[in-house]
């Protein structure tokens, strides 16, 4: 199998009361005054538009036709232990009007496929909740 780059994301991030971070295709522009709570709502928005996409993927392979698009709220708890910090996430994901056999298979299917969920295993504890 040959690999073949897909995209390059690529911010420019500055720090202090003027912090921000701005895409180089400008589709990303904010103003990030803390690196906390930004860094783990930045987190979390981006890997729930990828899980959605993963969502999406896993359906068509099954040939499920999902009823209107896949919602997902990601928490991202940081935490302290012992001066060590570190993550928790929960994918709460909801797809009205899908038999909940199927759509618990789709959403276990999809963070199996999603690289951000790839990116974690064994990383973060991470719960894939049917809301």
């Amino acid at each position: 199998m040959t690999e073949k780059l897909v995209f390059t994301g690529k911010t420019h991030n500055t720090s202090g009361r003027n912090g921000g971070t701005v895409s180089s295709d400008g589709t990303l522009d904010l103003k990030l005054p803390q690196p906390h709570p930004a860094a783990e709502n930045l987190f979390g928005a981006a890997w729930s538009a990828c899980y959605m996409g993963a969502i999406e993927l896993a359906a068509q392979q099954r040939k499920v036709k999902l009823p209107a698009g896949p919602k997902v709220d990601t928490e991202i708890d940081l935490n302290v232990n012992d001066g060590s910090y570190f993550l928790r996430a929960r994918m709460n994901v909801t797809l009205d009007g899908l038999d909940r056999d199927i759509a618990h298979e789709i959403i276990h299917a999809a963070h199996e496929i999603c690289p951000y969920s790839k990116a974690v295993r064994g990383n973060i504890d991470v719960e894939t909740n049917l809301v």
